[in-house]
């Protein structure tokens, strides 16, 4: 039931995620989900800064009210899960900007005035890495 990853930052991607709360496919029979990683993976190889985040995918991360979710993580950092993103170019570079901050932060704490604007609004939680709780 489990695939061992790169343990490494990295964006978890669920690929089922409904494109809104009344839409699960686009026209095209395509979930937003699956919209989000080719757009991910996308922007990720047409930029090198991105290169130190992985994008990997899973089917349902369980956020359903909050379609194109995403969990955000690297080791011994905080994590998050982040929602409500559209399948587009300009939510994942929000999303792999933000990335690329958490990843290089001491402890998975990006200061405010650092969050890429296409983040801001989409937060639903934070999860301690294995062994840590937040202060």
């Amino acid at each position: 039931m489990l695939t061992r990853v790169d343990p490494g930052p990295a964006v978890v991607v669920c690929n089922t995620c409904r494109h809104s709360r009344e839409a699960q496919v686009d026209a095209e029979g395509v979930r937003g989900g699956a919209r989000l990683v080719e757009a991910l993976k996308q922007i990720q190889a047409e930029n090198p800064r991105y290169a130190g985040i992985a994008v990997q995918e899973m089917p349902c991360l369980f956020a359903c009210q909050d379609f194109c979710t995403i969990h955000l993580r690297a080791p011994d950092k905080v994590g998050y899960v982040l929602g409500r993103f559209g399948g587009d170019a300009e939510s994942a570079r929000a999303i792999l900007d933000y990335a690329v901050l958490h990843a290089a932060s001491e402890h998975g704490r990006v200061p405010f005035s650092l969050w890429p604007e296409g983040v801001k609004g989409h937060f639903i939680t934070r999860t301690p890495p294995p062994g840590f709780v937040a202060e």
